[in-house]
């Protein structure tokens, strides 16, 4: 079983990416990550998850409300849009330059994110259970 101490031994070394195993745009944006994390900066596990369901106890009301995407690295714990951003930040291709939408203010950026994060089931569909990974993303989940 995976608790909140595993997220913090694996945040001193790569950045953890909390996010729906439920949704399917979740689902596709893991994808999208993996295909582009190169460095291979990023794990993976679901907020459903036992150790997603932990870490979120461990959090401010501000975070365990968040039900999309949690990205935890060494230093921080960002949610929504500024997740979103700092994960862009660390891809390949031309992603990182996605973090200058970071001059947006975070109040209207995360309305824009909430907007869709509230239609996302209706507009992209929800899974019944949460994806299981290849043998080779595998390695890439914590739980």
């Amino acid at each position: 079983m995976k608790t909140v101490s595993d997220i913090n031994n694996i945040r001193k070394t790569k950045s953890v990416i909390l996010f729906d195993g439920l949704c399917s745009l979740c689902d596709s944006s893991v994808q999208f990550v993996l295909k582009r994390d190169t460095k291979n900066k990023f794990v993976f596990a679901s907020l459903q998850s036992e150790v997603g369901v932990a870490f979120l106890k461990t959090q401010p009301e501000t975070i365990r409300a968040t039900d999309s995407i949690i990205l935890v690295t060494e230093n921080n714990v960002y949610s929504k849009s500024t997740a979103a951003l700092h994960i862009a930040k660390s891809l390949n291709g031309f992603w990182p330059i996605s973090i200058l939408f970071i001059l947006i203010p975070n109040f209207f950026r995360d309305w824009v994110y909430d907007g869709i994060a509230k239609k996302r089931y209706k507009w992209f569909g929800k899974l019944e259970t949460c994806r299981v990974p290849t043998q080779e993303e595998k390695k890439k989940f914590i739980d």
